[in-house]
């Protein structure tokens, strides 16, 4: 049906609601498709607005309140603005003069009703004039509704008699409005965690998004009485360039949230995962490489909101000075014949400082690290700096005044993350350091690494600098807080840190390319052949430490030898620990804990034993053991047990037992095992580290009759009592009666179970009710698997090696994480009769990485091909049929 006919019959029809209905439901759908094929955005939002506009008109003047002076319908916010996208509220102000008339009451509640039954997301409400300045005094949000209007239906001077009084004083000054809407932006900032680097952003609310730019428009308009932002250059607070990267991010974030909204089909501004694939897609983004689509997406959506966040700040700087201090003296400092000081912002002498000085682009930054005093760089000099990058060449870059400035700024101590963070946001570190700037804004799809490749790297040098000034909490990094102070110079671990992850993305591995641009850095900011071997060789090596500690058996003396073999010095040793330290916490803040750090200190500590004695003088496993029983015993005969008590236990148990454990560990558990006695029940011991109930893991020590279904059984009820298991050792004889099964785990918080005594209790009684007959073993758990997991789906995979050294298998398991997957794993082995005896457990976001150390029954390597692809195949399908 034509629009016009619609338009009639809205106007004449008894009922309206089924011809609006197909107007609003047709434009709808033309405007989407033309979406989709690629059309003008800005045309998009504005026609949206415009079919509303006229549907509401329609239907305003059914009712004969329509023919009154004294009223009319008003757009107001985003609507007032004449934008409106696929879902977005619609907010309408019905403004009467001196209030609601006799005779209006019943046809304002007809017309409300009919807006609802015509499914638009509707926010409206009713007020005088007198009422609608007395809202927007009390309310800022009001207020900023009330200064973007346009008249629907009705006499259009009512609004501009609102607009006149709502613009003026006596509603709110200038300044009173400023410090509001900056309070505002604040609090919004903190809410998403200051920063434009969301794994999930809000493409209307999160810094530097749609907001921000609205933020800007309502200070301007309350402070010239302007209606179109566009106006601001007839001001000169924005240049034409400005202006232009103004429209341009608006213009995406608009694509971005109108196509958002097509595929949620709602209204909705968040880029939940649940979308960003489909999104990306519909705009016409595609793999590149080992680039997906969709991280090309994103990476254009954080480069646009750091960019719009560096033009919030001149302006928003500029409206500081123009409002809040205009009218005070300026406080001048000098510095030098380049900058000052003013009101606590550095500045250029003259707008012509870096034209002839280009070194001056670096040595701002130098002297901001230098003066802890400076706010920030003052509105002109950024204009100045941004219109003069362009001179940040390869000559820049190889000049020695600016490699010496940017070696003194590393050398400089202060927060470096924060002048590193700024020249970032001012586009200075990525120019002048190309390879860095290929990474600004670079995600990857997962939920492992939450962050964006360079505020990753932005977070592993705030690490750093807090560890070196002593900022950091003692209790989580008291080892690396002990060595960074004997490391002969920072700036080297800090050029590692810069370049750990500067090739991600490239193809190939990153940690060798990488270590080529380190090198690369280090000989053209001149640091000697020591210095330079030592930041290459630690970028290239700056996973094998986490590697060691979370991935293989660092009980295993071969294993530390190894390791050691690896480190050309105890200096080499000390960068690494702390660089690994630094890169784990920076990467998720629920990947640091204490038992990783209590994995990585292990491995540090072995290892430095290792260096002293030489690794060509290794310790043998036999050494180890021997030395190992020694010394429990000895501590078990402190404590009255006699070696006959003794040997009944350790008779249960493998060699390897004694590998596993510190020799405290042993001694505590043996002694529990002898008092237990001949007492049917398992015997659960659960014990947290020491350092406070709140500090560590913990550790649950099953002693019980051996069962092939243990590991199977154990886990299920872990994962039941919402535990996550982090490590796992099954311990016993090949003939023995008993085992000695150890598990490591965390709460949902990643926290012992000591913080909750009771709960320890409850988890306690469980495992021995559950364990003490096989028959009550329970079934494998079902819970529903998280939303975001839903979106990461890949392929399982298995893959086994032997270890003949130490006559085991190892199997690696990659695959998504689920509820119960633990459990299920142990079902399959129990099914192949394969016996566990250690796992390595990591959960990287949505991806599981674990590693298992197996035998077959006789305690052997599985060796017979059929046999091995038998076990792949059948975790692969278990795996795989988990929903």
């Amino acid at each position: 049906m034509a629009r016009s006919e619609l338009e009639t019959r809205i106007s004449h029809d008894i009922s309206p609601v089924g011809a609006a209905r197909q107007l609003l439901r047709e434009s709808y759908e033309a405007d989407a498709e033309a979406f989709r094929q690629g059309a003008d955005v800005r045309a998009l939002v504005h026609a949206r607005a415009n079919t509303v506009d006229r549907v509401l008109e329609l239907v305003w003047n059914r009712y004969p309140f329509a023919r009154s002076p004294d009223i009319a319908l008003v757009a107001v916010g985003g609507y007032g603005r004449g934008e409106l996208h696929p879902h977005s509220d619609i907010d309408l102000l019905i403004l009467t003069r001196h209030g609601i008339e006799a005779g209006w009451q019943e046809d304002l509640s007809a017309f409300v009703t009919l807006l609802w039954d015509l499914k638009l997301d509707i926010g409206h409400s009713v007020r005088s004039m007198d009422e609608s300045i007395a809202a927007a005094r009390e309310d800022i949000t009001i207020l900023t509704n009330l200064l973007e209007t346009r008249t629907i239906a009705g006499p259009d001077a009512l609004r501009a008699e609102l607009s006149d009084k709502v613009y003026s004083d006596d509603v709110s000054t200038d300044r009173q409005y400023f410090l509001a809407k900056r309070a505002e932006q604040k609090r919004r900032h903190k809410k998403y965690g200051h920063t434009e680097y969301n794994l999930e952003p809000n493409v209307k609310g999160s810094p530097g998004a749609l907001r921000d730019i609205q933020t800007i428009g309502w200070i301007t308009k309350r402070h010239f009485g302007l209606q179109n932002i566009a106006d601001l250059t007839r001001f000169s607070i924005l240049t034409s360039e400005e202006h232009e990267i103004l429209y341009r991010g608006e213009t995406f974030l608009w694509r971005l949230r109108y196509g958002l909204q097509l595929v949620a089909d709602r209204n909705e501004n968040r880029l939940l995962f649940d979308y960003q694939r489909t999104l990306a897609e519909m705009l016409g983004y595609h793999d590149e490489g080992k680039r997906l689509g969709v991280e090309l997406m994103m990476q254009q959506y954080y480069r646009t909101v750091l960019a719009l966040a560096e033009l919030a700040d001149v302006i928003l700087q500029y409206y500081d000075e123009a409002i809040l201090t205009g009218d005070g003296e300026d406080e001048i400092r000098p510095l030098n014949n380049r900058f000052q000081i003013r009101n606590r912002y550095i500045e250029a002498v003259n707008n012509q400082v870096f034209a002839y000085a280009p070194y001056a682009i670096m040595e701002i930054f130098v002297l901001m690290a230098q003066h802890p005093e400076i706010k920030g760089i003052r509105a002109t000099t950024i204009r100045s700096m941004r219109a003069h990058r362009h001179l940040i060449d390869d000559a820049f870059r190889s000049d020695l005044a600016v490699t010496t400035l940017f070696m003194e700024l590393l050398r400089t101590p202060h927060a470096l993350d924060k002048t590193l963070s700024a020249m970032k946001k001012y586009s200075v570190l990525g120019r002048y350091l190309p390879e860095f700037g290929q990474i600004i804004g670079q995600m990857q799809h997962d939920l492992f690494h939450i962050f964006t490749v360079d505020t990753h790297t932005m977070r592993v040098i705030r690490n750093m600098s807090q560890l070196a000034n002593g900022e950091a909490e003692s209790d989580d990094y008291p080892l690396a807080l002990k060595l960074i102070n004997r490391l002969p110079k920072l700036e080297t671990l800090y050029i590692a840190g810069l370049y750990h992850d500067v090739a991600k993305g490239r193809g190939g591995d990153h940690s060798e390319l990488g270590a080529i641009d380190a090198e690369a850095f280090c000989r053209r900011h001149h640091l000697s052949e020591r210095d330079t071997q030592l930041v290459s060789w630690l970028v290239e090596n700056h996973l094998l430490m986490s590697m060691t500690a979370q991935r293989k058996d660092i009980s295993d003396p071969d294993i530390i030898q190894g390791f050691a073999r690896a480190m050309p010095s105890q200096a080499h040793l000390d960068y690494l620990y702390i660089l690994t330290v630094c890169d784990i916490s920076a990467t998720n803040p629920k990947l640091w804990n204490t038992w990783r750090a209590t994995l990585l200190r292990q491995l540090y500590v072995e290892a430095k034993r290792a260096l002293r004695r030489g690794t060509d003088n290794p310790l043998t496993r036999q050494d180890w053991i021997r030395a190992t029983r020694e010394e429990a015993r000895e501590i078990l005969h402190k404590q009255n047990i006699s070696d006959e008590d003794i040997d009944r236990v350790w008779n249960t148990v493998d060699e390897d037992y004694f590998l596993q454990d510190s020799t405290v560990d042993i001694a505590w558990q043996t002694a529990a095992i002898v008092s237990h006695g001949d007492d049917p029940d398992p015997l659960v011991l659960i014990r947290d580290t020491r350092g406070g109930p709140t500090d560590g893991y913990s550790q649950i020590i099953i002693y019980v009759k051996n069962r092939v279904a243990l590991f199977a059984a154990t886990t299920a009820v872990l994962e039941q009592l919402n535990l996550n298991i982090v490590d796992a050792r099954i311990n016993s004889s090949d003939d023995g009666p008993y085992s000695i099964s150890s598990y490591v785990v965390l709460d949902e918080q990643g926290q012992p179970l000591g913080v909750d005594p009771a709960r320890k209790e409850r988890v306690r009684r469980r495992l021995v009710e559950e364990l003490d007959n096989p028959e009550d073993y329970p079934d494998i758990i079902h819970r529903r698997t998280p939303r975001q997991l839903k979106h990461f789906a890949f392929p399982t995979e298995v893959t086994l090696s032997n270890d003949t050294i130490n006559q085991r298998t190892v199997m690696e398991v990659i695959t998504p994480d689920r509820p119960g997957l633990l459990a299920r794993i142990g079902q399959v082995l129990l099914e192949h009769r394969v016996r566990l005896t250690n796992a390595k457990i990591a959960t990287l976001g949505e991806r599981v990485e674990d590693v298992f150390f197996i035998t077959d029954e006789h305690g052997a390597p599985l060796r017979d091909a059929d046999t091995c692809q038998a076990l792949q195949q059948d975790l692969t399908k278990m795996l795989d049929d988990i929903q």
